[in-house]
């Protein structure tokens, strides 16, 4: 919203009489500019469209959106690339020889690694099959992914600069290392606005990995507004008993005396509001409403006994078991299929220091059928073309070892040269294999892609352009892409 239209609406008439200057000044900004607000109006907003599916919060579109929902599935801890989509058989001839200093370059390394005598290749010591009419090479862990490789994008070619999980996870969503911002989810549902006003319009689910050798710690700041209204916050469903805390009521009170109990609280939260002006007590009634009508949506949502045998046959039967990435990849469409427009689902454990061996199979049968059975879900209820899917973590891993080396087990060090990411549906161009490291999965060879690039891109599939979705804050026009070159990865795009 623009901020003039925004002081308009949040001024109400006690607060504007109180404070009498208001009066003056805004008679004489409106003479000034030959009417109210005029000239005012966002760059973005002229002759732009905005998305007319949307129930409220919608601010205008630049580009025609080709995206209406996103789901992200973060892999907590950074996966192994090399392990999983970037093939480098040359390495299986470099086994325990040092990384030449000619590839390394003298990146700085973590505390994990730098005090190490010598950094040994290890190759990988999975088996890789070429798939799909694209060709793409993936790993034997991953048989089902196999399957769907023509409806996904592949970048290769993904890059940061964090080198350490909480600001790579922060820069990834947020679009910067400082936590306190808003994340792609928070962005979205500022921008398109709700589709439905008895669900959320950004839902976060944490799924419970089978394996918990090295999990990460993850918390809200991760899917809060920061300076966006918060309203735009990631509501969080809880994988174990009530889906959110207190979504019954307590034992004797009714949804009547309930109703009643709200509707007082409203009243006094208006008046609050008519004395101060602060749209953040706007942003508290409509969300105490809302928490109202997620009673009665939130139990129909999450209670899968519709669902047909068919379904656990896509998604897999650990999709009955709750907390699974399965079961959340699942809830998921039935989100998206209501109208929610960002999900968000964290699966931690992939910070494979050690025994990848052990370790990356478990974190691989988690994700691999249920990713599987996602994309097809989407593709044959007709929601794929609007339903973007991504996959991906912070950063990748190193081709060298951490720690002790064997042909058969290994462990992998932070690496936030290199990465793969993939995308599948909301208009990216299935099939497609984008940029290339070198033989070592260690530096960008073509067409490397920055979180910014990314998150631009995906901001293009949302109707807007990376520069103009901006808002206000402390006098700055801030924006998810940051100030640095950036650019939208059409090469990608259908």
């Amino acid at each position: 919203m623009v901020p003039f239209e925004e002081f308009q609406r949040n001024m109400t008439r006690r607060f504007l009489f109180s404070r009498g200057s208001h009066l003056l000044g805004t008679a004489a900004l409106a003479s000034l500019m030959g009417g109210p607000g005029r000239g005012l109006a966002a760059e973005g907003s002229s002759g732009a469209t905005s998305d007319s599916g949307s129930l409220s919060g919608a601010i205008p579109t630049q580009l025609p959106p080709r995206v209406k929902h996103i789901i992200y599935l973060h892999m907590v801890g950074g996966p192994p690339q090399m392990d999983l989509y970037d093939y480098k058989p040359v390495m299986n001839d470099w086994y325990d020889k040092d990384l030449p200093e000619t590839i390394r370059k003298g990146q700085r390394l973590t505390t994990m690694t730098s005090g190490q005598a010598r950094f040994p290749i290890a190759p990988s010591k999975f088996a890789f099959e070429q798939c799909g009419q694209s060709g793409m090479w993936v790993c034997e862990l991953l048989p089902w992914t196999k399957k769907v490789v023509d409806e996904m994008v592949f970048v290769r070619s993904m890059y940061t600069e964090a080198i350490n999980h909480e600001p790579a996870i922060s820069l990834m969503q947020t679009g910067n290392q400082v936590t306190g911002r808003p994340c792609l989810g928070s962005w979205m549902s500022y921008g398109l606005g709700s589709l439905n006003e008895n669900l959320p319009s950004f839902v976060v689910m944490v799924a419970r990995p089978t394996n918990t050798e090295q999990v990460q710690a993850i918390s809200a700041r991760l899917w809060s507004s920061g300076y966006l209204p918060g309203e735009h916050a990631g509501t969080a469903f809880r994988t174990a008993g009530d889906p959110i805390l207190f979504i019954n009521n307590p034992n004797g009170v009714t949804s009547p005396v309930r109703r009643t109990t709200l509707d007082a609280v409203s009243r006094l939260n208006q008046l609050n509001y008519e004395m101060v002006g602060d749209p953040e007590i706007h942003t508290r009634i409509q969300q105490y409403e809302l928490a109202f009508r997620m009673q009665s949506s939130v139990p129909e949502l999450t209670d899968l006994a519709s669902e047909p045998q068919s379904t656990y046959e896509l998604y897999g039967e650990s999709a009955r078991q709750p907390g699974t990435f399965a079961n959340t990849t699942l809830l998921a469409r039935r989100m998206v299929e209501r109208g929610v427009r960002f999900v968000q689902i964290y699966h931690n454990n992939w910070d494979t220091h050690g025994n990848v061996a052990g370790r990356l199979p478990d974190q691989c049968r988690d994700v691999d059928q249920a990713t599987f059975g996602l994309i097809n879900d989407l593709k044959q209820r007709g929601m794929l073309d609007q339903t973007l899917v991504i996959w991906g973590g912070e950063f990748g891993r190193t081709v060298y070892s951490q720690g002790g080396l064997s042909k058969t087990n290994y462990g992998r060090d932070h690496h936030p040269r290199c990465f793969t990411m993939w995308m599948a549906g909301g208009g990216f161009k299935g099939g497609t294999i984008y940029g290339e490291t070198d033989d070592f999965s260690y530096n960008i060879v073509r067409d490397p892609v920055h979180i910014r690039d990314f998150h631009a891109t995906v901001l293009h599939q949302l109707g807007y352009e990376h520069e103009r979705m901006t808002f206000k804050y402390q006098g700055l026009d801030q924006r998810l892409t940051g100030v640095l070159p950036t650019r939208v990865i059409n090469e990608i795009l259908s």
